[in-house]
């Protein structure tokens, strides 16, 4: 019994790990507002590795990884951070979403 329950937790802190964040990033698109104080999440930009890549766009922001920035009603309030974020970005021009 102990050794399923030890190989068990080994197991979900390896997919804990592994991940790299607990935020399921692929449902994060939509209207984003960019905020100071009181972010619904935290992010880092980065130039690789990212656990998504955001497409900045205008219209029809409906999948992983498309933001369209608006100033009232958004879906996520977002906070730009330097040191330990929810999540990593990286901005992209084509093929958004999750690596």
């Amino acid at each position: 019994m102990l050794k399923v329950v030890v190989a068990s937790l080994l197991l979900s802190a390896s997919v804990c790990v592994s991940a790299g964040t607990s935020v399921d990033v692929s449902k994060i698109y939509g209207n984003i507002q960019f905020v100071d104080s009181y972010p619904d999440y935290k992010v880092k930009v980065v130039n690789s590795y990212p656990d998504l890549k955001v497409q900045q766009v205008d219209h029809y922001p409906d999948s992983a990884g498309k933001w369209k920035t608006v100033d009232h009603y958004p879906d996520y309030k977002i906070q730009i951070v330097d040191h330990y974020p929810d999540f990593t970005i990286q901005y992209v021009d084509h093929y958004p979403g999750v690596n």
